[in-house]
């Protein structure tokens, strides 16, 4: 990996403004652990007019010239995305796309993506309201609604709103690690728990609880203390409250079981420790409060979507190009 990746934002008339600025200040906001920033964002427009963007409009200090030299290219919705492309569109991202660079859209961003044939053959997302017509316009593509964001390796979808950011994370997490992506999501002011890793698409995903809820203060504190053995009573004592209203919190604030929480944090931290240190698996299982090895494995496999030591292989290999490029 080069020094600076370049994300080339093409903004189309009518964008939306959320898709539109959700990837810049993901990617403006992520810094390495020396302070440098790893990306180099640019907005490009299909021709020098301004483009309307809801309350305002813009005028994009790049062309579609710039797609030749963007490492990823990321597509925002427009108000109407069943409005044509203009020309030269398609034939810019195909070109990116021929030269190796990772192209992504942010919610109904789909249709432009899926008007390129790009995604053919692919499963791909969108936001749910749009789902069923971005199916029927572009029978070649699979279509998933009720998912955060599908990752194909090279093309990447989101669905709506949120969603943007869960992929934007997802990517810088792919690009530079757990780390990384942790100190962006801060800065992002968004979870950790909804995003899927190494997993192709997330099925289920785990939103915390809202800020000032009622089980704010216990997940922190579970967060900090996953590798426990945590009883049930135990955590209702800690929350004061029975275990059976504990139980129901978890399920209205947390959107899931105790259980699967704390699962979900537990592989975080494995993830974590397979980026950042050299400790073999066994040692890491005990770590994280894994009763053993292979519960570890087969647990990791089920919410990261591939192995531990797959899973430290490819993040070893993105360190070192990182360092060396």
């Amino acid at each position: 990996m080069s020094d600076v990746h370049t994300v080339a934002v093409l903004a189309l008339d009518d964008v939306i403004p959320f898709d539109l600025s959700a990837p810049i200040d993901v990617f403006n906001w992520t810094r390495l652990p020396d302070g440098r920033s790893p990306y180099r964002v640019v907005v490009c427009s299909a021709g020098d007019a301004e483009v309307s963007a809801g309350a305002f409009r813009l005028r994009a200090p790049y062309g579609l010239d710039v797609l030749a030299e963007a490492d990823t290219v990321i597509l925002p919705g427009t108000a109407d995305p069943t409005v044509p492309l203009p020309p030269g569109v398609a034939e810019a991202l195909r070109a990116a796309a021929g030269r190796g660079a990772r192209i992504a859209s942010i919610c109904v961003g789909a249709f432009i993506f899926a008007a390129t044939g790009l995604l053919d053959g692919l499963r791909v997302t969108t936001h749910w309201f749009a789902a069923e017509d971005l199916a029927r316009m572009y029978p070649a593509v699979t279509v998933d609604p009720n998912v955060l964001y599908v990752d194909n390796g090279q093309f990447l979808t989101s669905a709506g709103a949120a969603a943007a950011m869960d992929m934007c994370l997802h990517m810088v997490r792919r690009d530079f690690g757990s780390a990384v992506a942790s100190q962006t999501s801060r800065m992002s002011v968004m979870p950790l728990e909804r995003e899927g890793g190494q997993a192709q698409f997330i099925d289920h995903p785990l939103p915390p609880a809202p800020a000032g809820a009622t089980l704010e203060p216990l997940l922190a504190w579970l967060e900090e203390n996953a590798e426990r053995e945590l009883c049930l009573e135990d955590l209702a004592a800690r929350a004061g409250m029975s275990t059976r209203t504990l139980n129901r919190r978890f399920r209205e604030q947390a959107g899931t079981t105790r259980l699967q929480w704390l699962h979900r944090a537990r592989v975080r931290r494995a993830q974590y420790l397979l980026e950042q240190t050299d400790q073999p698996v066994e040692r890491i299982a005990a770590q994280t409060g894994f009763g053993s090895p292979t519960a570890f494995r087969d647990r990791f496999k089920r919410v990261v979507g591939t192995s531990p030591q797959a899973y430290r292989r490819s993040f070893q290999r993105a360190e070192a190009s990182m360092a060396h490029g």
